[in-house]
């Protein structure tokens, strides 16, 4: 395989978004409740929503450092890669890592934009997601059209007004939303009642995919409350095991014909085993459960359907992938966390695929993801200047190490044990 002729769009990148980034989007009466940064007396900067703290951009802002300067500790704008918040800045590190697009989830937000949903009034939440979405489509995304899978949150707190974002989205081009991976964790209905529906049915009309990303419940896997930090690090993709298990037994599908769910960072290499659990189930168990089967799909007839995963750098899903309906599997890079694979993933994503077909390989690597998600650089950017040879080429020489920053020590263990121990009390809440 040459990996210079892989061309690689992720379905998971993430955004440290800039401090100004509401500037111009808020309209007047709601300037003086606008989201901002704030330097605390730590030194670290934090944003705030009113007295809600945005989610920590510790380890999600650690691109190009090495493992020793992984911080979990709130960190400054000055000790990140600029690529990390800066546009230009992250088209040039996307392109030294062969990477032509990505679909960005945001982060200070939480990754279904949950903090804009806690707010004491319901119409200044609507006018800040609102302002967040039009930031990032028209100015993240509409700095370099051909290199972003726009990506909406969305006002949770009310599912008709949801679903009027995402048509207003859609109309903008992005077919994207990020959606938590269990509202019930957010306070908010399940998905096994019918209150979603009116979102449900605007995503099945306009082709929008409901992305649900590891940890937009505000949740963390533990097990025991005194765990190190390994146990719920090593668990973290599990999430995408319990928002699988509560779609393959929903009874939604059969009224949104057309209704997409993406599991985001979950990696896939666990999903044929637990499809058969679930077909298991279905076969020794429904004679008592009475569970009404979606479009008469068994559980694992559905996934392949209906529900979109990807991986990062994973093995074992790879040599499993004949379990998968191939249409439905997309790469991700998860820049800039300190699970991505920036800036070697055509390195690994060569000796990862060396068995694959080639028409395989793009369907994984850029092809399911133009699909799924309405996009098309080839429409705006040949695609001879697509490839990792033809990006890396034109960049130039890039420097990937971040250069600024700290050692981890035990102030990091601590910000952990801290951030661990309040998504326990949450959930136990």
């Amino acid at each position: 395989m040459n990996i210079d002729e892989l061309i690689l769009i992720s379905v998971d990148d993430h955004i440290c978004e800039p401090a100004d980034m509401f500037e111009g989007h808020v309209p007047a009466r709601y300037r003086d409740a606008t989201p901002r940064v704030v330097d605390l007396p730590d030194g670290s900067q934090q944003w705030y929503y009113g007295d809600v703290a945005g989610r920590n951009l510790g380890l999600n802002a650690v691109a190009g450092k090495p493992p020793e300067m992984f911080n979990v500790n709130p960190s400054r704008y000055e000790e990140m890669r600029p690529g990390c918040y800066q546009v230009d800045e992250r088209v040039r590190d996307m392109s030294a890592g062969g990477q032509l697009a990505g679909l960005n989830f945001p982060n200070w937000t939480g990754f279904s934009g949950q903090v804009l949903n806690l707010g004491p009034d319901r119409e200044v939440n609507l006018a800040m997601i609102v302002a967040y979405n039009d930031w990032h489509v028209d100015e993240w995304c509409g700095a370099h059209p051909e290199r972003f899978i726009p990506c909406g949150i969305l006002p949770l707190f009310d599912p008709e007004e949801a679903a009027k974002e995402v048509r207003r989205l859609a109309a903008k081009g992005c077919h994207a939303i990020t959606f938590s991976e269990n509202p019930t964790g957010l306070g908010m209905p399940s998905i096994h009642t019918d209150a979603w529906d009116p979102l449900f049915a605007a995503c099945s009309d306009v082709g929008t995919v409901l992305c649900c990303h590891v940890g937009s419940s505000s949740k963390s896997a533990s097990t025991s409350r005194d765990a190190p930090p390994p146990v719920p690090m090593s668990l973290s993709p599990t999430m995408s095991i319990y928002t699988l298990g509560d779609l393959l037994w929903a009874d939604f599908w059969h009224r949104f014909p057309d209704l997409r769910f993406s599991l985001t960072e979950g990696d896939i290499g666990w999903i044929p085993y637990f499809l058969q659990r679930a077909d298991h189930t279905l076969n020794r168990h429904n004679a008592w459960m009475r569970q009404a089967l979606p479009q008469g799909l068994s559980p694992s007839a559905l996934f392949r359907e209906r529900i979109i995963c990807c991986f990062i750098d994973d093995r074992v899903g790879i040599e499993l992938l004949d379990e998968f309906n191939l249409d439905n599997v997309c790469w991700e890079s998860d820049f800039p966390h300190s699970d991505s694979s920036w800036p070697g993933a055509p390195e690994s994503l060569g000796k990862l695929f060396a068995n694959l077909e080639p028409g395989v390989v793009d369907q994984l690597t850029h092809q399911n993801a133009m699909r799924l998600f309405q996009f098309d650089p080839f429409a705006t950017r040949p695609r001879p200047r697509c490839t990792v040879g033809a990006l890396r080429g034109e960049v130039g020489d890039v420097d990937t190490v971040t250069r600024v920053g700290r050692l981890a020590d035990d102030t990091d263990v601590a910000a952990w044990r801290q951030m661990t121990s309040a998504a326990g009390s949450a959930r136990r809440d």
